[in-house]
């Protein structure tokens, strides 16, 4: 099933839902790389199988074998960092902040394909994670390579229609 067809899926009362999934997937500003990529990140992130099959089938000719596992592995890290990072950012004791990480997230630094991208891949899931400290920290790194507040507020955007997608379809299997 495509994402598409997952969000002709969604019942009337998500309209807006579908109508955003048919603009984003239209979308052509990103680029397949960003777009597709972003799509499989968040696919990802949202931990809804059906959403991962599809996303990983329209993402497949699409994106290169590095760029597809790019995109999974931001998911990955930032279900990790996310959660943490979270926690340092809201605890009342400053201490944590100071504390070594002492968590494994080599790929940040070889995610195997442009910086930028994996940045923006790694926003998005932040976004949807509400991850504070994490959001802020991909962005500073977007707009010191140059990176457009409009390209990350797609990012955001399809972070946020992704989430949806996923979230309705849960509650209709349940």
């Amino acid at each position: 099933m495509s994402i598409k067809a997952l969000s002709d899926a969604l019942p009337d009362y998500a309209k807006d839902i579908r109508l955003n999934v048919s603009s984003l997937l239209g979308d052509q500003t990103l680029g397949d790389q960003r777009k597709y990529g972003l799509l499989l990140t968040c696919a990802h992130g949202s931990g809804y199988k059906p959403l991962v099959v599809a996303a990983e089938q329209e993402a497949e000719g699409k994106l290169s074998p590095e760029a597809a596992n790019a995109a999974r592995a931001a998911a990955a890290v930032m279900a990790m960092n996310n959660v943490y990072y979270r926690f340092v950012h809201l605890a009342s004791n400053k201490e944590y902040g100071q504390l070594p990480a002492k968590l494994r997230m080599n790929v940040i630094g070889n995610p195997g394909i442009e910086k930028v991208d994996f940045e923006l891949f790694s926003l998005a899931v932040s976004a949807m994670n509400g991850c504070g400290m994490c959001i802020d920290s991909h962005e500073k790194v977007l707009r010191t390579h140059g990176v457009q507040a409009e390209v990350i507020q797609t990012a955001a955007r399809i972070a946020s229609v992704m989430k949806a997608v996923a979230t309705i379809h849960a509650t209709l299997d349940a």
